[in-house]
């Protein structure tokens, strides 16, 4: 009986272990490389945070959530260009939300079961996380969300 219960605490750590496992991609891959003390000395506590260790900023704590300007959202970390404010729009979810992103400019990795926590998004020339797309956007455009963390973000604003 206690073979069978080993056993079993054996298998069970395996199945949740690689259900949390994440598909990586090889840092030298990108673009634009940085040591963790480099990316610390630029980015503040929330960004890193969020880009660097795939955090998640508190739910409506984004100034960038009910932005309404015309202009183009970049990465903060690296500045490169990710998501358009005409494909923005309010998911009610508390995080900036796009029904598109910038061909090209952001990479997805799956992250977990994507049916419950979605794709994981990232910034493509940095590899800085971003937030995660699910399938339950605008049903007029992309059925997409892509739920994206403020403090991954900056706004330049349409001249």
């Amino acid at each position: 009986m206690r073979r069978l219960f080993i056993i079993i605490l054996i298998i069970s750590t395996q199945s949740c272990t690689s259900q949390t496992k994440k598909e990586t991609t090889n840092k030298d891959s990108f673009l634009v490389n940085k040591t963790n003390a480099e990316w610390k000395q630029i980015l503040s506590p929330m960004a890193y945070y969020v880009l660097r260790e795939s955090g998640t900023e508190k739910a409506f704590s984004s100034p960038l959530n009910n932005n309404k300007e015309k202009g183009t959202y970049v990465c903060t970390a690296c500045k490169a260009p990710l998501f358009k404010s005409v494909y923005k729009f309010d998911s009610g979810t508390g995080w900036p939300s796009f029904d598109r992103e910038i061909e090209g400019h952001v990479a997805f990795t799956k992250d977990g079961s994507p049916d419950f926590y979605g794709i994981e998004e990232h910034c493509a020339n940095c590899g800085g996380h971003l937030g995660h797309v699910f399938n339950d956007g605008p049903k007029t455009t992309t059925g997409k969300r892509h739920c994206i963390n403020g403090a991954a973000l900056d706004f330049i604003p349409k001249p």
